[in-house]
């Protein structure tokens, strides 16, 4: 990262080449689709996935699933900054259940490099349903 904690282009790219890196170990034999994800954490630590294919193929965990859980995997925290690529190693958007997953470990402000430039996961992922939603419940109750 930069040194004020800020994320510039350098940052980005050093970003996506992790995950093209990462999307190289995928497990894809059935789509040939290979994915690779990777982010930053609050902290710094960068974060990785790449999807892992299943016979049974709602079994199927995105390349998200592998990095949110290699985040919690390595002390938690939320994430800040996001991009994932497929085979050919240029940037796609997030399946809609993994703009959810995201939304729940890096909230409204996690800058997400998109096929239109980085936006933040409230533009990726608008009037999303998460962890408020539930405490507002739980007062009416």
């Amino acid at each position: 990262m930069g040194h004020s904690g800020r994320v510039d282009q350098k940052d980005w790219d050093e970003l996506k080449a992790a995950a093209v890196e990462v999307m190289g170990r995928a497990y894809a034999p059935y789509s040939r689709y290979p994915v690779g994800a990777a982010a930053l954490a609050d902290d710094g630590r960068r974060v990785v996935g790449c999807n892992v294919e299943n016979a049974a193929y709602g079994v199927v965990l995105c390349a998200e699933c592998g990095l949110v859980s290699q985040l919690h995997a390595t002390g938690g925290g939320r994430l800040t900054h996001f991009v994932c690529v497929d085979g050919a190693g240029d940037v796609i958007m997030p399946c809609g259940r993994c703009r959810q997953l995201l939304f729940e470990h890096g909230g409204p402000d996690l800058l997400v490099w998109t096929v239109s430039g980085v936006k933040p996961m409230s533009e990726v992922l608008p009037d999303a349903f998460g962890p408020d939603d539930l405490a507002k419940n739980e007062g009416s109750r």
